[in-house]
């Protein structure tokens, strides 16, 4: 009988990796046990506040070992990622690996540390796994470059409590939307810039946010939402902006998608393979003008459209068949 575990350092944060490895657990059908930080001592990641490094990881792979899966899936690449790397190899327990953020890309812009630092220990972490599994082609493609191998692509989902069920509202002036963190790396002051064009909504919390409220006083920042709460918000609005140009993909995109918002983006890795330009969104380098396009866009067929391509099931199909050789 499998016993799967899933290690990772994120699990109780409000960002695509805990997301994915909730709904995992909720939605598996298989016995799922999972090796998190919030079972330890943790500390907060300097250069990443909301990040939680394990202060314990030796307690982890205790943890590990107690547990004794007869597969693994890595979920991330910090202290209790590594322990586990560590459980499989000195045990032989067959795993995959998940590659969720473009940290290489993040530390460089945070902290200035080179890529070939980043990139070389990921390689290293990464290359010995049964399967890489990351969550877009175009990060596929890209990891391809850089020497990855075994890498695949593992879609995702939307939960039923983030889908409303309100009408939508016409507004009289056109309710831009984004959620999400409120950091540097997200690139939000390029959306911010349009404060005077658009009635314009941030849904979210991090270390930039009280800068960006006494710099751009016309934006309405309401913190972190959940649940139905989000869902009502998605469908208050016109469009939903995704500035970012270093995330691996985007949750926050295909759940806006699932109430009817079309995508205004950057033609970057993540927006290239959810949004459907001229159908579920545009993407180019003109912000504004994206979000004017989208305006014209029918959102009742892009509810239709998106609920035909992502769901955890799906999710969870791809990681046992690559982790436990299911068809």
């Amino acid at each position: 009988m499998h016993k799967i575990l899933i290690a990772t350092d994120s699990f109780d944060q409000v960002n695509g990796v805990s997301t994915t490895y909730r709904n995992i657990l909720k939605h598996s059908r298989k016995k799922t046990f999972i090796v998190h930080p919030g079972l330890f001592k943790w500390t907060n990641f300097s250069v990443y506040p909301e990040v939680q490094i394990c202060k314990e990881p030796l307690k982890a792979y205790k943890k590990i070992k107690e547990i004794a899966p007869t597969h693994i899936h890595i979920g991330t690449e910090g202290p209790i990622g590594l322990a586990a790397r560590i459980y499989c190899k000195l045990n032989k327990i067959p795993y995959t690996t998940g590659y969720h953020t473009k940290f290489p890309e993040y530390l460089w812009k945070l902290a200035r540390i080179p890529h070939f630092l980043t990139y070389g220990y990921l390689k290293v972490f990464h290359n010995d796994s049964k399967a890489i599994l990351v969550p877009s082609h175009s990060c596929k493609e890209e990891l391809n470059r850089k020497g990855f191998n075994q890498v695949f692509v593992w879609t995702r989902g939307v939960a039923k409590n983030l889908i409303s069920h309100k009408p939508f509202k016409k507004t009289p002036s056109p309710k831009i939307i984004y959620v999400g963190r409120v950091s540097k790396e997200k690139n939000l002051e390029v959306l911010c810039e349009l404060q005077d064009k658009f009635e314009i909504t941030i849904v979210g919390d991090g270390p930039i946010l009280n800068r960006l409220k006494e710099k751009y006083p016309k934006i309405n920042f309401t913190g972190y939402r959940f649940g139905q709460d989000l869902a009502d918000i998605y469908k208050e609005h016109d469009v939903f902006c995704f500035p970012s140009k270093t995330d691996t993909f985007g949750i926050v995109m295909i759940e806006a998608l699932a109430n009817g918002l079309p995508i205004a983006a950057f033609r970057v890795t993540g927006p290239v393979d959810i949004v459907e330009e001229g159908k579920t969104g545009y993407l180019g380098d003109d912000l504004e003008e994206n979000i004017l396009k989208c305006l014209k866009l029918d959102r009742e067929k892009i509810i239709r459209n998106i609920n035909e391509r992502w769901s955890w099931h799906k999710c969870i199909e791809i990681l046992h068949h690559h982790l436990l050789g299911e068809v």
